[in-house]
């Protein structure tokens, strides 16, 4: 049966069936999210056994979500118009076979390639994920409960795929971090069309391909520019990618303000709270991003945990995700205003930034509170923006909505890691004495290298002063991390809290 939106039927009420294809539905997104840093251990096998060179040991870690960022909009659109259980049995197929691709690639150009159809297949399912939990759950509560699930397993992923990565790979070969993904894949190609609707918009149109390289040449330059930043400092070729990225998304915006059949219609913009909760929701995951460039490296670098140990400290604060989603659906439910509930996650993630404020070298426990609830307030957010938006958008445009709302996350995390990371960057430059070498002087990283091959004192007391002015740089880019969220707190309560009560 095809869902769409010329339903005029009451809410029903999902049953076993819609939750048992939610929960084989959480199994592609949990894997999508943890190919974002599942190569994080497998990093020095792949080094030894296909020895890329250093720009291609770059593309591989960077092309899956360059692409994936790229082709969010035109994959929301394009299931839109062919149907999202369609495009996600295709991607699903897509994203199997790119992972049986890298598991066995044989060169650097290979696993490139791999992963590139990767980000194609991720682009595919996380926005038809969405759109279709959005015709499965018509009734509201329901849906807000569905949405929270999908938004915890969604940031759980991410913090998941380091630790599986590095569980396997101390066990295996290093393509097992792809192999993993078969067995989910198949059980969706297999129960997908059982359990799964078919939803699509019922008079489609034209597809806009121009819209498409348009959409990608907007997007890809920005996301490059704001990611190399924090690293690499505010040189004039990052500076140029971001402003060619924004020149082709005032032409992006014009082709669909004027075009007949846009990729992104106006009209859903216009709707009631869309807007306010992309705007909101590139805050929130400028937040989160943020904080996590720091407490990863706080983890390593200054606490000197190994990759592995770190990755597993620093699940701990997921956890604080299961309470949150739950609590937060039933506020809403009882009747707490939701612009309230968005607000008090900005303030929890504004109050996350401020615990680590007083942290030392030595304050772990300090850090994984200030990460759980920095966690905690992003659910919430994340949930209740993406039921407003959702719940507002056309049931016929459910895959254009949920892929700009994802388009926002990218655009904020990666704005987050640009503004947070240099303010950081920039406090441990200026608190680095100037008789310490210059590599040591530019990261944290570059200072414990350098330590590594000066005698016993002089290494050591090379790497407290690092120590001690990334712990500087941390400081301040909490203190501005909280700066930016706290307006977003006022800002939510007053937007969001007319939008409520004017659906009343």
């Amino acid at each position: 049966m095809t869902m769409n939106a010329t339903s005029t039927t009451a809410p029903v009420r999902a049953g076993r069936r819609e939750w048992t294809a939610l929960g084989v539905l959480m199994l592609p997104l949990l894997l999508v999210s943890m190919d974002v840093s599942v190569l994080y251990f497998a990093t020095p096998a792949i080094n030894a056994d296909l020895r890329p060179s250093g720009t291609q040991q770059l593309w591989i870690f960077d092309i899956y979500g360059f692409v994936l960022a790229g082709l969010l909009m035109t994959m929301g659109s394009l299931g839109d118009h062919i149907g999202r259980r369609r495009l996600l049995l295709l991607g699903a197929a897509a994203f199997g076979a790119a992972s049986l691709l890298a598991a066995y690639a044989n060169s650097a150009e290979t696993l490139i390639a791999a992963r590139a159809v990767l980000g194609i297949g991720g682009a595919t399912l996380m926005p038809s994920t969405m759109a279709l939990l959005r015709t499965m759950f018509t009734d509201p509560a329901q849906r807000a409960k569905a949405i929270g699930l999908w938004s915890g397993v969604m940031t759980g992923g991410i913090a998941l795929g380091s630790v599986m990565s590095g569980i396997l790979v101390e066990h295996f070969w290093w393509g097992s971090v792809f192999l993993v993904n078969l067995p989910a894949m198949a059980l969706l190609l297999v129960l997908g069309p059982l359990l799964l609707p078919e939803s699509r918009q019922p008079a489609p149109g034209r597809f806009d391909w121009p819209s498409v390289p348009l959409s990608m040449a907007a997007v890809l330059p920005v996301i490059y520019g704001l990611k190399e930043i924090p690293s690499e400092g505010w040189h004039p070729q990052y500076v140029v990618a971001i402003t060619v990225g924004l020149l082709f998304a005032a032409l992006f915006v014009r082709r669909q303000r004027t075009g007949t059949s846009p990729l992104i219609p106006p009209a859903l913009l216009r709707g009631r709270g869309f807007t306010p909760a992309l705007v909101l929701n590139l805050v929130a995951s400028l937040g989160m991003m943020g904080s996590a460039i720091f407490t990863t490296q706080y983890l390593q670098s200054v606490l000197g945990k190994s990759p592995l140990a770190a990755a597993l400290w620093s699940l701990l604060p997921s956890v604080f995700i299961g309470v949150a989603g739950p609590v937060t659906a039933t506020l809403v439910q009882r009747g707490v205003n939701r612009g309230y509930v968005v607000a008090g996650g900005f303030a929890a993630m504004a109050a996350g930034y401020l615990v680590f404020v007083p942290v030392g070298t030595d304050s772990l426990w300090l850090v994984l509170v200030g990460g759980g609830v920095l966690a905690c307030g992003m659910i919430a957010i994340m949930s209740q923006l993406t039921d407003l938006a959702m719940t507002g958008a056309a049931v016929e445009r459910a895959g254009t909505a949920s892929s700009l709302l994802e388009t926002s996350a990218e655009f904020g995390g990666a704005l987050g890691m640009a503004v947070l990371g240099s303010i950081g960057t920039a406090l441990y430059r200026h608190e680095m004495p100037a008789s310490a070498p210059d590599q040591a002087r530019e990261t944290l990283g570059g200072a414990l290298a350098t330590a590594a091959h000066l005698p016993g004192g002089a290494g050591e007391t090379l790497l407290a002063a690092a120590r001690e002015a990334f712990i500087h740089g941390m400081r301040g880019a909490a203190l501005a991390g909280a700066v930016i969220l706290v307006p977003a707190a006022l800002g939510a309560a007053v937007t969001l809290r007319r939008i409520e009560a004017a659906q009343k």
